[in-house]
């Protein structure tokens, strides 16, 4: 059996990447369902005791394994790890920076915990702090990402030498092509954001998923946010997000991004995506995603 998907007690080492306000129960279940782990995202939330709906909601929906995500800078990060152990969540990736003691308070309540690196040096760093596997996650994902980033085709080799933990890739991968390429890279799994978004069960409003579907490998953009970077689709608003003000600042202008994510206007915020999106041409349910990529 599989490294990746022994550890987690999954049937396919295929991980489904936390997507901010669209990482919903149903999408979560239903990526879980096919044979993956899905993941409850909970960068955005505020209070903690939102957290517990969306696990009772997602374990109403399926009885396989599913995860969560923590962001190393949510303030909020223990008291939802503790609300994770406590309702049985099982696995937890961390990112947005190497948080050691909420690594050592999941993995003393027997949480299985994926840290997401974007160099080698990350990766060893990560391994010292007691990761069960790490996430390999190159400079073609979508979303939240650092200013000095390697492809993955670079990155995870140089990770998968550097270890002895399981190595899951992610950033560029959409389809069995890129599944395959992933393990001859030294890859045990792969996690996957992007094309999950353009899938039926995701609450992504269809502007959102018809704009991943019409755009090309060259249409997503890095916009700064200050000390990390997103890269996007390029759109208007994300062009005058990324052009600096008469005071040398980034601007921040719109709406929130649920309105823009969820309510399906394009105008309010940026639209997270990987340049994987020449890839994705349909919209598919999660089990089909799933099913593909492992073919």
């Amino acid at each position: 059996m599989n490294e990746v998907a022994r550890l987690l007690g999954i049937e396919h080492p295929v991980i489904q990447g936390a997507m901010g306000v669209i990482s919903n129960p149903e999408m979560v279940a239903a990526v879980s369902e096919a044979g993956g782990l899905g993941l409850l995202a909970t960068a955005f939330l505020t209070d903690p005791e939102k957290l517990k709906p969306q696990i009772e909601a997602t374990r109403r929906l399926t009885d396989k394994p599913f995860g969560a995500n923590l962001m190393a800078l949510n303030p909020i990060n223990e008291a939802m790890a503790r609300i994770l152990a406590e309702m049985g969540v099982t696995t937890v990736t961390t990112s947005g920076g190497l948080p050691k003691p909420l690594i050592d308070m999941l993995k003393d309540r027997g949480l299985k915990v994926l840290h997401v690196v974007s160099s080698a040096s990350a990766a060893v760093k990560a391994e010292a702090a007691g990761v069960d596997a790490v996430i390999a996650e190159g400079a073609e994902s979508g979303g939240i990402q650092g200013f000095t980033v390697p492809s993955t085709m670079v990155l995870v080799p140089l990770v998968a030498d550097s270890v002895k933990l399981p190595v899951i890739a992610a950033g560029g991968i959409a389809d069995r092509r890129g599944f395959r390429a992933a393990l001859a890279l030294g890859a045990q799994g792969v996690q996957v954001g992007t094309r999950f978004i353009a899938s039926t069960e995701c609450i992504a409003h269809s502007n959102y998923k018809q704009a991943l579907i019409q755009a090309r490998e060259t249409d997503t953009m890095l916009v700064s946010l200050g000390r990390i970077q997103a890269r996007v689709i390029r759109t208007p608003y994300a062009e005058k997000a990324a052009a600096p003000t008469a005071e040398g600042h980034f601007s921040s202008m719109g709406g929130s991004l649920e309105d823009a994510w969820v309510r399906g206007d394009l105008d309010a915020n940026t639209i997270p995506a990987g340049q994987v999106t020449g890839l994705i041409r349909e919209i598919r349910s999660a089990r089909e995603i799933v099913e593909e990529l492992v073919a």
